[in-house]
């Protein structure tokens, strides 16, 4: 099938640009001290997670636990969830899922501790854990460095968990522009980790693994010899936001859409906000510019387009943000040029619990 035959809005990926990512992300961690464990909640589909282990990943990070039951459910057999799981019901069923998968969760406090050793005990499993430390994005985690210490400790005293390392994750360092203030910001809570690192060692609950990173921070990571687990995501698809970062991975994920409407100055696509994820910024024409872009839920408006469009012809857009834009699709199809050669279904799509 050609892809102008594709009914839009359609989410397409260039293979050729999708695989050539795969392997960007294999050099940048080849001899290196830091293994890739990509987060699956840029893509959402259990093909793309087998692929990326076949490129070296050493497992799969999701953000919830019907994530981490989907990705079970097609055979990985390494899983990190990158959240705490709080609810009871949601704590027995992960029990459960431990004994598909060495799963690993987040924690950050002593009474989740104790319900998760309960419900592995029960469930006759064990469930590893990171405990979250608060490296700037006052979200989860704990902030003081004995709190961690404190909770290792209280981990290590249960049967059925075992405590495995850390999770610090710098979200707000990811999208900053220049290299050098993603590098100073890195440098800061870097010397911070490496001070938690000994002090770990010294109660003698020791870190074996440090987990966090993301795709705007994987070059900085692979070079500071300091994380053993990269959870880069968006490198596969890139975005328009991090198109702007200089980094060694390229624009693979589209939108297409259709014109529908050309009135005077204004072109009117079929794609909007329920179609392209946007809250990260609006998304980015290929081939043409326009002076202003303006999106509703079912359509987007181009002003001032540089290039003539007719009723009919096909757009592509680079979404803002390629996480939020995957799990507005059932199916992606993937491509070389014009022609479709696959479909890859996401798998994982609408899975928030």
């Amino acid at each position: 099938m050609k892809t102008n035959r594709l009914e839009t809005p359609a989410l397409i990926v260039e293979r050729d640009t999708f695989y050539k990512n795969l392997d960007a992300m294999k050099s940048l961690l080849e001899g290196r001290n830091l293994s890739l464990r990509p987060h699956f909640k840029s893509n959402k589909s259990a093909f793309i997670a087998h692929e990326q282990m076949k490129y070296g990943a050493k497992g799969i990070t999701c953000a919830k636990l019907g994530e981490a039951i989907d990705l079970a459910d097609s055979g990985i057999d390494d899983i990190l969830i990158a959240n705490q799981i709080t609810q009871p019901s949601k704590i027995a069923r992960a029990a459960q899922l431990a004994h598909d998968c060495h799963l690993t969760v987040c924690v950050d406090n002593i009474d989740n501790v104790k319900a998760l050793a309960k419900a592995a005990k029960e469930a006759d499993s064990i469930i590893h854990c990171y405990v979250e430390y608060d490296i700037g994005m006052d979200r989860c985690g704990v902030v003081q460095p004995e709190q961690v210490v404190e909770l290792a400790k209280a981990v290590t005293a249960e049967t059925n968990l075992t405590f495995d390392g850390i999770q610090a994750y710098a979200g707000h360092i990811s999208h900053v522009i220049t290299e050098k203030e993603r590098l100073d910001m890195t440098s800061d809570n870097s010397a911070r980790l490496r001070r938690l690192l000994a002090m770990l060692d010294e109660a003698g609950v020791p870190a074996r693994e440090l987990s966090g990173g993301s795709t705007g921070t994987s070059v900085i990571k692979a070079e500071e010899d300091l994380y053993t687990e990269l959870q880069a995501g968006s490198y596969i698809f890139m975005d328009g936001t991090y198109r702007q970062l200089g980094l060694p991975f390229e624009n693979s994920l589209f939108v297409l859409a259709t014109v529908v409407s050309v009135r005077g100055g204004v072109t009117v696509l079929d794609a909007g906000v329920k179609s392209c994820g946007m809250d990260q910024g609006e998304p980015t024409l290929v081939g043409m510019n326009a002076e202003r872009i303006e999106a509703n839920e079912e359509h987007i408006k181009l002003f001032g387009l540089d290039k003539q469009l007719n009723i009919g012809d096909k757009v592509r857009l680079i979404p803002g943000h390629c996480c939020s834009t995957v799990n507005l699709y059932d199916k992606i199809y993937l491509v070389d040029g014009d022609k479709v050669v696959d479909r890859i279904i996401v798998t994982s799509r609408g899975k928030s619990k």
